[in-house]
């Protein structure tokens, strides 16, 4: 029989496995750090790697002058470069941090792969379903490399608390995820605005270098600076929110890439000229036997960030991103004396960042599997993809998992 103390104890063992300190074996090795695109969460991530015992950073890629200059700050002995390439072509750095928009991921890490360094990569892993094929070739070219992906929930605590509610059996087959992100609005402003600079000029930034393969533009400050509005570099809060509540639950449930997704919603709020919407809602089919359906907006933050998994037995109810312990609830219709239980786990609850920085490194000096490995960023990466096609063109799309093509199945009018 199942108990309060089996969880606990299950609780206690995942910990030990999914947020161990730092392993002993190769502890004394120092590991040699660079960054691409150190902006905003790229600063942060770098912040991380810095206060990471035994790392020395010591290389900075950005094609905007005034990025190094403030990511210089922080480590001061780094050299810096405007062309990635020529970080990649030092043989002396280990591992590469790559928080560049998402339009550039696959060409950076790609990059990063073929030059043998390990690589934490940003979220969301991959722009495109093309681009995530080119990025696992690259990944299975590279061998022994560890590559962490940028969702940090799945090093928070409410990762093996999940894992210990599952284990109990007291959840039950589970049908449905319904899962939320709400946040509030500011008149006249919409959400990931940020004010253009005098100093965002075509002589301080290499255009040539943001645009990658996309469409062509000329020289743009506000597409530089706000790519997130725009198709062309963005996937818009899917690829910025939904893919870490997706990511959570597909590495505790091990959910494959959805067989179909249909999205809705459009730019309700702020007509500022951004392409991606601010409200919308997502349902992915997962095998015909799971519905995983996700709504976000950025009018009103009342309903906060949530998911609630819904078993024959009970709920698993989770708030990590607030820093919120996650909770079971029984269904008392088919567990009248089930009791309600919180999650035990105390250690990196509020935010997964440094914790997730710390096991990539120590995955480097182990061999270990990183609590975000390559495979589950790209079953995320063709999930949100998938989302950000539906909405685009007003039609369910189907996942052929033999091909691994995106089909068509109807219009969502």
């Amino acid at each position: 029989m199942h108990s309060r103390r089996a969880f606990v104890e299950g609780a206690a063992s995942l910990a030990g496995t999914l947020l161990a300190p730092s392993v002993v074996l190769g502890a004394n090795d120092r590991i040699r750090v660079g960054i691409i695109g150190p902006g905003v969460r790229g600063q942060q991530i770098m912040r991380a790697a810095i206060n990471c015992p035994n790392v020395e950073f010591v290389g900075i890629a950005d094609i905007f002058t005034r990025r190094q200059e403030e990511a210089k700050k922080m480590a001061p002995a780094a050299k810096t470069y405007l062309d990635y390439r020529h970080l990649l072509e030092d043989k002396s750095v280990d591992a590469v941090l790559i928080a560049t928009p998402q339009h550039l991921h696959a060409e950076h890490f790609v990059a990063a792969m073929d030059a043998g360094k390990h690589v934490y990569q940003e979220k969301t892993m991959a722009f495109t379903v093309e681009h995530a094929k080119r990025m696992r070739a690259a990944f299975q070219r590279a061998g022994k490399r560890v590559v962490q992906i940028g969702h940090q929930g799945c090093s928070m605590g409410q990762v093996t608390d999940a894992f210990a509610f599952m284990k109990t059996g007291y959840v039950g087959q589970i049908s449905t995820i319904h899962s939320h992100m709400y946040r509030p609005g500011v008149h006249g402003t919409g959400m990931w605005t940020r004010p253009i600079t005098p100093d965002m000029t075509s002589e301080n930034i290499v255009w040539k270098l943001f645009q990658g393969d996309s469409q062509p533009h000329d020289f743009d400050p506000n597409r530089y600076l706000n790519w997130r509005f725009y198709w062309d570099y963005s996937g818009g809060n899917f690829y910025e929110n939904m893919c870490h509540q997706v990511a959570f639950w597909y590495k505790v449930l091990d959910l494959q890439i959805p067989t179909a997704v249909t999205t809705v919603g459009g730019v309700y709020l702020v007509k500022d000229g951004r392409e991606v919407p601010d409200i919308m809602n997502a349902s992915m089919q997962h095998d015909d036997k799971l519905l995983f359906t996700w709504d976000s907006g950025f009018g009103n933050g009342n309903l906060g960030i949530t998911e609630h998994v819904l078993g024959l037995d009970g709920t698993i109810i989770n708030g990590s991103e607030m820093g919120g312990p996650i909770r079971y609830v029984p269904e008392k219709r088919n567990r009248p004396d089930g009791v309600e239980m919180m999650g035990p786990t105390k250690e990196n609850t509020k935010d997964g960042t440094q914790a997730h920085m710390q096991n990539f490194i120590d995955c480097i000096r182990s061999g270990n599997t990183p609590n975000a490995p390559f495979d589950l960023g790209f079953r995320v990466a063709i999930a949100c993809r998938m989302a950000v096609d539906s909405y685009r063109r007003r039609r369910t799309l189907t996942w052929d998992s033999r091909h691994e093509t995106v089909g068509v199945v109807s219009e969502t009018a």
